[in-house]
Formats: C-alpha cells, sequence, structure tokens
C-alpha cells in the first residue's frame, strides 16, 4: 500500500477507515492480543543463569521494549511459520507477513502509559528510507521495574495494547534541535487505532 487510506479524507472519517483497515488485517486481534500478553509473562519468566528477572534482575524499560519488540515476532512465527516472521532486512518492518508485506507491522513499546514515541528520524522526510514509516502499527505501553525494586516488589503490567495504521506525516519531531523522539498528536490515538487491551 503506497498511497494513505486517509488520503483526502477529514479526521471525522478515520475512525471508520481504522476499523475497516484493522477488520482487513490477517491478524485475529483477540489472538494478537494473547500473544502479546503471553511475551511479557516470558519476560518475567526468563532466567540469566541463576538470575530470574523481576526476582534478582530489574531491566530498564528499554531491555523489556527490546524483549517484547523480539518476543512478539517470535512468538507469532512459531505458532505459523507460513505466514509470519521477524525482522531480518533493514527494509523489513518488525513482524513480518510472508504472503503480503503489505500487512506487515511495526512494533512501538513504551513505558510511558498513553503514548509511544518514535526517534527522530521518524519525524524527518525520507528519500531513501530504510523501511516505510506509515503502515500497519501494534502499540504497547507497560509499567516499568519501580526505583529499588525487589523481589517483594508488584510485577510491572502489560497498561495497553493499540492496533492501528500511522502514516509517516504523523509523526512530529521535536522542535529543539537535540529533540531525539518523534511523537503523535492526540487525534491519532483517537482515531487511527483501536484499543485491543
Amino acid at each position: 500500500m503506497n498511497a494513505s487510506p486517509y488520503e483526502g479524507k477529514s479526521t471525522a472519517d478515520w475512525e471508520e477507515i481504522t476499523l475497516e483497515l484493522v477488520d482487513n488485517h490477517p491478524l485475529d486481534m483477540e489472538h494478537l492480543k494473547q500473544v502479546v500478553l503471553m511475551s511479557w509473562e516470558q519476560i518475567l519468566l526468563t532466567k540469566i543463569g541463576p538470575f530470574q528477572i523481576g526476582v534478582d534482575i530489574f531491566p530498564s524499560p528499554q531491555i523489556l521494549g527490546n524483549f517484547l519488540h523480539e518476543l512478539i515476532p517470535l512468538n507469532l512465527a512459531n505458532q505459523e511459520p507460513e505466514l509470519w516472521r521477524r525482522e531480518q532486512e533493514t527494509s523489513d518492518k518488525d513482524l513480518v507477513y510472508i504472503p503480503d508485506d503489505g500487512y506487515s507491522v511495526e512494533i512501538k513499546t513504551s513505558s510511558n502509559k498513553d503514548k509511544i514515541f518514535g526517534n527522530r528520524s521518524f519525524a524527518q522526510k525520507s528519500t531513501a528510507a530504510k523501511k516505510s514509516k506509515s503502515g500497519y502499527y501494534l502499540a504497547v505501553n507497560f509499567e516499568k521495574f519501580q526505583k529499588g525494586a525487589s523481589s517483594q516488589s508488584p510485577k510491572p503490567k502489560i497498561l495497553k495494547i493499540r492496533f492501528g495504521w500511522i502514516d509517516e506525516e504523523d509523526w512530529h519531531g521535536q522542535t529543539a534541535a537535540t529533540g531525539q523522539a518523534a511523537s503523535l498528536a492526540p487525534e491519532v490515538y483517537a482515531y487511527k487505532f483501536i484499543e485491543l487491551y
């Protein structure tokens, strides 16, 4: 899909377009939600040598996000290897739909309770992009381990799982030249995502 499905449409039409896009996607949304939750549980059950995450090791949000980034595609590829695979080339989305790349999915995770962020390059018009910044997105928001967490601390949880479509133009860079993040406007969250959890 090259042209945006939202092109020339008013914001009032976005929600209906999003519902249709999600409905047409080959992933079953209930199944996707379960895979995300299962991947999170796998992280919390992981041991590195004798040390267990959430008992002895309390990874930073960046590391937790990286684990989710790896495990969601791996779990889907493990269940349906003829349909799904993880990213292999720089031009690949994070989760590749083998029969039709137009349904491949970019994964964004964040320890912010509501928002997701792209790096600064997401807001820059690209002439030779490594991969398309427009398309389907899975957004996962999670709790981070509290400072000074111990084995007695409550385990962090998944807060939100959303799925939808974002266009490259939806990403806005920080105004400061040194700003490292790109963000999305409230109407993108409201009308270009559906909430799965």
